[in-house]
């Protein structure tokens, strides 16, 4: 039997209307949204169903984005499918958390809360930026952000790795479009600027961090039934000791996502069941692999290709 990981994208993969099939079909998943519209101080429902601009505010995104993947996540688990490891990729770690039964979902749609609060308003509006850098290696988008960050004295450094020839930079604006020039100067394909609140997985959000240590100090974990592979190091975590520490340094840290998939293939991985919004994910997959076998689970109907 093939060994499978559940895995789910991070922020920017929401849309209107994500899990509302699910939601209207079965008691598991209605009873994932409700449970949190519950613990949550604004209208979820709404910001998941209706049509409104909110849900691209990172204080509600993260939220609603916890709240879709497990939503799906108990659909799945509903038909039978179980996972033998899970990962996410920044948000996405969270839902991997519960997933793992390492988290409890109602602690973790508290505390998403509070992360999107609070890296929503690390930094003022303006200041950071992250652009996509599509065609280079990791070592020459790290050697622009060196050159911007010694030319502009700003921060600028790699955010998220997630498939070769994608990297994502992050930090002080101007910092940001010095890297981005340098990168084109290198031969990058494309430099796209993100539609993005702040400066994430960089050190300007690292105040972001200590306020969520304090969020999570509260919160117990539990030691994981099956491994996840964490984005701080790509390590498979077992116990949990360590979470706290990861998903602090997590928030200004870079996300080293294709670093995490070949973990999971080196464990035996031979499945990934793409969890939530989109498929973010799989368009990465393909490009750490070709040969990966991904499904993803975005609507209810995709639930017929887990046979």
């Amino acid at each position: 039997m093939k060994k499978t990981a559940f895995i789910f994208p991070g922020q920017g993969a929401q849309y209107v209307g994500m899990m509302k099939d699910f939601y209207d079909a079965y008691p598991e998943c209605r009873e994932a949204v409700d449970s949190a519209a519950d613990v949550l101080d604004f209208d979820l429902k709404s910001i998941m169903f209706d049509e409104n601009e909110l849900i691209n505010k990172t204080e509600y995104t993260q939220a609603a984005m916890l709240v879709a993947e497990v939503c799906a996540l108990r659909a799945v688990e509903k038909i039978g499918l179980k996972a033998d490891m899970t990962a996410g990729l920044s948000l996405g770690e969270y839902s991997a958390l519960v997933a793992c039964g390492a988290m409890d979902y109602l602690d973790a749609v508290r505390v998403v809360r509070k992360r999107g609060i609070y890296m929503e308003n690390a930094v003022p509006a303006g200041k950071g930026a992250m652009s996509a850098i599509i065609g280079l290696t990791a070592d020459v988008v790290e050697g622009a952000c060196k050159d911007a960050e010694a030319a502009t004295g700003l921060c600028v450094v790699p955010a998220n790795y997630n498939c070769p020839g994608q990297i994502v930079v992050s930090g002080d604006a101007r910092a940001v479009e010095v890297a981005g020039e340098k990168c084109k100067e290198a031969g990058a394909k494309l430099v796209a600027p993100l539609k993005v609140s702040g400066p994430f997985h960089s050190p300007l959000l690292k105040v972001a961090g200590e306020r969520l240590a304090e969020t999570l100090a509260d919160v117990k974990f539990a030691d994981p039934t099956i491994p996840y592979v964490c984005n701080v190091s790509a390590d498979v975590i077992s116990g949990k000791e360590k979470i706290t520490d990861l998903l602090v340094r997590q928030v200004s840290s870079p996300v080293k996502w294709e670093q995490s998939v070949k973990t999971m293939i080196d464990c035996g991985i031979q499945s990934f069941v793409e969890i939530g919004p989109g498929k973010t994910l799989a368009g990465f997959m393909k490009r750490i692999d070709r040969g990966l076998e991904v499904i993803g689970i975005n609507t209810a109907p995709d639930l017929e290709k887990l046979g």
